[in-house]
């Protein structure tokens, strides 16, 4: 029996996930948006104490199971420092680069839960004022917040309720362009869209799984230790179901889905990658296989953590990831479709 896709319903998951703000750290809204649409399939949900959630389908083989992890955690900022001016100094959470944020609007969440808007600007944007305005590093020295509030101090601005520690979330701009999605943060609310609107699908199509599957949503990805605890007993085979990277000498494009052989923790488990890439051409799926050199995932934690299972990558082509990113409607169903074919298949040789 085959699972159907809903690409409607994954733009929509998708559209929601990325309008909820979840910068590492500050992800209980969108947990418990990803936990509700997984209640409504009626798998078994475990949450753990890290604030991730497991739901379990069970197969007609419950002595061996599979994972899939995606994860809702994206990049931000946190204040550092409220300064004299009344303007935010602000550190990275995740790894990304100052520019790929500058002049994006922003939210900071403060303490008692109010969400003031602003603007993140350099110091010297002000081009008749700084003579050195475009070649001033873009540093953590010299990006601040510009908030939307009339503060000219430090006290006034600590008034409205701001302080060090408070969260930054950036504005993702989600936009539909053709067959093209446009948005931050699809570094991974595109896969865990994907994800949601699979369990939607195996509630519906009543299909038999071979092997017990577990979809675990990860909240801490983009700070390296998302998925590499809470691994149910009995899982064989752990999938990190996250974005392809695109660029000068990469396979991945954004209308296949990226198979990873190797990232910067070494190679995947060759059986299993060799499993994927046999099920795309089997079935017809689009793909790439692909080395992501500057790149780490949930599986690549999980094996560090000292789990024996076999791991692989895999996800949707993401053009410009940790900025202004992009796909195609061609690489979530070709993503989708991968999906569909391995929690139906046997499991992976050695």
């Amino acid at each position: 029996m085959k699972i159907p896709f809903e690409l409607e319903q994954s733009l929509t998951i998708l559209e929601k996930l990325v309008n909820t703000p979840s910068p590492s750290g500050y992800t209980a809204d969108v947990m418990k948006l990803a936990a509700a649409y997984l209640a409504e399939s009626g798998a078994e949900l475990t949450k753990t104490n890290k604030g991730a959630v497991i739901a379990t389908f069970r197969g007609e083989d419950d002595s061996k199971s599979r994972l899939i992890t995606a994860h809702v955690d994206t990049l931000g900022a946190i204040v550092k420092e409220v300064k004299p001016s009344g303007r935010l100094k602000l550190d990275k959470i995740g790894g990304f680069n100052w520019n790929a944020a500058e002049g994006e609007y922003c939210t900071v969440h403060t303490a008692d839960g109010r969400k003031i808007r602003g603007t993140i600007l350099m110091h010297q944007t002000t081009v008749h004022v700084y003579r050195d305005s475009g070649k001033a590093e873009r540093s953590s020295e010299n990006i601040e917040v510009r908030l939307d509030e009339r503060t000219e101090s430090g006290d006034a601005t600590r008034e409205l309720g701001i302080e060090v520690g408070d969260f930054v979330s950036f504005d993702p701009r989600f936009e539909r362009s053709g067959g093209y999605i446009k948005s931050r943060h699809l570094d991974d609310k595109a896969s865990t869209a994907l994800l949601l609107e699979l369990a939607a699908r195996l509630k519906e199509s009543s299909v038999k799984l071979p092997y017990t599957l577990h979809l675990y949503i990860s909240n801490n990805e983009e700070i390296g230790f998302g998925g590499n605890a809470s691994v149910p007993d009995g899982t064989v085979e752990y999938i990190a179901f996250d974005m392809g990277a695109i660029g000068d000498g990469q396979s991945s494009d954004e209308y296949t889905v990226s198979i990873c052989v190797k990232d910067s923790s070494g190679p995947y488990h060759y059986g299993l990658t060799r499993h994927l890439a046999d099920l795309c051409k089997n079935e017809g799926i689009p793909h790439k296989l692909d080395i992501y050199p500057y790149y780490g995932s949930d599986a690549s934690a999980a094996i560090r953590a000292g789990f024996d299972v076999r791991h692989a990558l895999f996800g949707p082509g993401i053009e410009s990831s940790h900025a202004l990113e992009r796909t195609h409607t061609d690489s979530l169903e070709a993503a989708a479709r991968l999906l569909r074919a391995y929690i139906l298949s046997p499991l992976a040789e050695d």
